[in-house]
C-alpha cells in the first residue's frame, strides 16, 4: 500500500478522521477521473469549509506544475467527494481573482504550510469550489 492508500483506509475505517502529519486538519477524499486514462481516482486533500461550499488548493507541496488532480477535475468536473462518512455529488469550479486571493490567505493563516508552498513556486496556486450538486 501506498502513502495515499494508507491515509484512505484509514479515513474511511475512522470516519474521516486520521492521524500523522494529517492528524486534526479537515481531510476530504476527492474522486477524480483520468483526462486521458478514463482510470478512477481517489486523493486525499485538506479542505477548508465555506458556506454550502468546500475549498480545495491545488498546491502540490510548491511544485510548479499543478497537480493531476487539478487538470483531472478541469475536464471533469462532475464529481464526488467523500467528508466523514459521507459521500457527496459535487461540481468543481475554479476561484480566481480576489476571492481566490481572500480564501488562499485564509487557508495560509489556519495552515502555514500553504503560505510556505506559495513561496515555492511561480503559479498562482489553484483554488477549487467545490458545490454540492
Amino acid at each position: 500500500m501506498g502513502f495515499n492508500d494508507d491515509i484512505i483506509a484509514e479515513f474511511r475505517t475512522n470516519d474521516g478522521k486520521v492521524g500523522g502529519n494529517f492528524e486534526g486538519a479537515p481531510l476530504l477524499l476527492l474522486h477524480h477521473k483520468g483526462v486521458k486514462s478514463g482510470k478512477a481516482y481517489v486523493t486525499p486533500l485538506v479542505y477548508q469549509a465555506g458556506e454550502g461550499v468546500n475549498y480545495i488548493f491545488a498546491s502540490y507541496a510548491g511544485h510548479e506544475e499543478d497537480p493531476q488532480w487539478f487538470r483531472n477535475l478541469k475536464a471533469n468536473p462532475d464529481t464526488t467527494i467523500e467528508i466523514g462518512g459521507d459521500t457527496v455529488a459535487v461540481t468543481a469550479s475554479e476561484v480566481t481573482g480576489p476571492d481566490r486571493d481572500r480564501i488562499y490567505a485564509q487557508q495560509s493563516t489556519v495552515m502555514p504550510g500553504f503560505a510556505d508552498y506559495e513561496k515555492k513556486t511561480t503559479r498562482v496556486i489553484p483554488v477549487v469550489a467545490l458545490t454540492p450538486a
